[in-house]
């Protein structure tokens, strides 16, 4: 497998990343740069963890995960765009600052954007290629991306206020639904 096939997997993997960190980027919750890091490093380390367990995997997992990655995905991504409109619907000192770089948002956030890289590791592994230095670009492109996905989010957010919260929950939840139709579609 060439490097520009490898790097174009990895673009493709990280564009839900990047997505997902444009729409928290906007809450300006994850502003500074302790919480990018922690947001950028947690979705490139998942993304290179998942295509490895998913070439250790083999065929005699797929079966088990196919029928349902994309459900998790989706509900994971619906659950934390739902409580980023929520909270931009609400008044500014009754929101609960929820930062996406901590605790179970963060993880939840990690899994639902690293999930269709178990399904590349999968079929890497099919296909006869070594995963470590594919999951490794995978994973470096993801983080680069997710930060810039942060940088941008945060400016709008400091632009557009509670209204860039609300499209940043509604871009998870369409990311969720893309991504149930996408599997559902074939």
């Amino acid at each position: 497998m060439s490097f520009l096939e490898i790097l174009l997997i990895s673009f493709s993997m990280a564009m839900d990343a990047f997505a997902v960190c444009l729409g928290a980027g906007t809450t300006g919750q994850a502003d500074g740069p302790r919480p990018r890091f922690r947001l950028a490093f947690h979705f490139g380390l998942f993304q290179f963890i998942m295509p490895v367990l998913g070439w250790a995997a083999g065929t005699t997992v797929e079966h088990y995960i196919q029928a349902y990655d994309h459900w998790v995905a989706f509900g994971l991504l619906a659950f934390v765009g739902g409580r980023m409109v929520w909270a931009g619907f609400r008044p500014q000192e009754e929101a609960a600052k929820n930062d996406p770089s901590r605790g179970w948002t963060m993880v939840l956030l990690s899994i639902a954007v690293s999930i269709d890289a178990l399904a590349i590791g999968l079929s890497l592994g099919l296909i006869g290629v070594l995963i470590w230095y594919p999951a490794i670009v995978i994973g470096v492109v993801t983080g680069i991306l997710s930060l810039a996905g942060l940088q941008i989010g945060n400016g709008l957010g400091r632009r557009f206020g509670k209204t860039m919260e609300i499209i940043g929950g509604i871009v998870l939840i369409g990311i969720g639904v893309r991504i149930v139709v996408a599997h559902l579609m074939g």
